[in-house]
């Protein structure tokens, strides 16, 4: 086990991020389009992991430098991964280099974050917000924030190098790809073989963290890193409220404050499988295909705002949910099989927490995960998180509040990645 002073030292860097140390976290950018720096060149290297371009970055969002300097100096990198196809592809993110003294065990380590839910449109990529915390766009009435600001400032103030991938098409050219098993793996191995490069340490300690989609991203990672990534020293993943399991969490999710985001998958399974479109033509009503083309540029600040507790029975010709008309299609079928997490095996350590009462993405599901992985010899520890239901449907708090129940506090994955680190 780490030290119990170690613990101390990183879980005091947790709270001061937690409770107000992140700095700016309530200023909001003056909102201007997307800047051509997510525009990749004609030409770029196409080895995953590649940095095709960097550019500086002042992250007001985070605690000082152990110097004082504020804003903590970061980049915003363009880098490069691979669609599901195999085909090279620019993904963005934001890399803060370490500005404290390594705090934990070990070497010091470096921490590839994946986001929850942000959205579909180009402003709602983590790194648009990353500066000042929350990007605002009063033409298209768009708001997103940088959600992940907690946890990229507790690991920088405990000294880890940070890497915050955007996840494939956000910010960058074509739709983002939501929830789709194989990219969002890519994006984050990839995002580590980055932060490799620009740290020259690529074969520093690494962890991943990641909630909801983000915990989905980071266990499809986890179990193809072995493959796709084995160079990579990886000591232990949290994988978080997991998306592990589609059909199950499209069925949960409808009818949830936070209904609309399935449209954000609809959209992204058509556009790498573009024979499902004929399907969605079919199903969906004329205002259901528009929400679909508006869901494609908004961020899940504006599926609170705009469309609340949507359920999918307002989108077909007759009324029923989208699932139960995907289930009845066999290709759509197929593609959701496709995204299903559990059926390779990782071959580090990996953290699963869920919410019993999670009403947005079902405990069940990820409890089946970490049963699959251990099945297979997998080293799993999962953990279960026993709030109570309050506003079942409402998300901000049986499947938000285990986010920072789990993610820190003394017992919680952030002691728990210390220990892997700690061998």
């Amino acid at each position: 086990m780490v030290e119990k002073a170690g613990r101390l030292s990183l879980v005091a860097a947790v709270a001061v991020a937690c409770l107000g140390g992140v700095v700016g976290g309530g200023a909001v950018a003056a909102a201007e389009p997307v800047s051509s720096f997510y525009q990749p060149p004609a030409r770029f290297d196409s080895t995953p992991g590649a940095v095709i371009r960097q550019q500086p970055l002042p992250v007001f969002a985070t605690v000082p430098g152990a110097d004082g300097g504020w804003p903590v100096a970061g980049s915003q990198v363009l880098y490069t991964s691979r669609t599901q196809d195999g085909a090279p592809v620019a993904v963005s993110g934001t890399y803060l280099d370490a500005t404290h003294p390594w705090q934990g065990p070990g070497e010091r380590p470096t921490v590839v974050i994946a986001p929850g839910t942000a959205g579909q449109g180009d402003q709602c990529a983590m790194s648009v917000a990353f500066s000042t915390g929350m990007y605002a766009d009063p033409v298209k009435l768009s708001l997103s924030a940088n959600q992940e600001a907690i946890a990229a400032a507790a690991w920088s103030a405990a000294g880890a190098r940070v890497f915050v991938t955007d996840h494939i098409g956000l910010g960058t050219p074509g739709i983002h790809t939501y929830v789709n098993r194989v990219e969002s793996a890519h994006g984050v191995l990839d995002a580590a073989r980055a932060a490799g490069n620009l740290s020259g340490d690529p074969d520093a300690p690494l962890v991943f963290w990641g909630y909801s989609q983000g915990g989905g991203a980071t266990a499809a990672a986890a179990e193809l890193q072995p493959t796709y990534a084995p160079e990579l020293n990886l000591k232990g993943t949290w994988a978080g409220g997991p998306t592990a399991d589609l059909t199950k969490v499209l069925e949960r999710v409808d009818g949830t404050l936070i209904g609309g985001v399935i449209g954000f998958a609809i959209n992204g399974f058509v556009e790498r499988n573009p024979g499902l479109a004929q399907y969605v033509d079919e199903i969906a009503s004329p205002t259901g295909r528009a929400l679909l083309d508006e869901l494609s540029d908004a961020c899940v600040g504006d599926v609170i705002v705009k469309h609340p507790f949507l359920r999918t029975s307002t989108l077909t010709v007759d009324g029923r949910p989208i699932l139960d008309h995907m289930r009845e299609i066999p290709e759509v079928v197929a593609v959701l099989d496709e995204q299903r997490i559990g059926r390779l095996t990782p071959t580090s350590p990996v953290l699963i927490t869920s919410g019993l009462n999670d009403d947005t993405v079902p405990y069940g599901q990820a409890r089946q995960l970490a049963t699959d992985w251990s099945d297979r010899g997998a080293a799993v520890t999962f953990r279960t998180n026993e709030l109570p239901p309050i506003l079942p449907g409402a998300t901000l708090l049986n499947h938000f509040g285990p986010l920072l129940i789990d993610g820190y506090g003394m017992d919680s994955a952030v002691t728990w990645l210390l220990d892997r680190l700690a061998d």
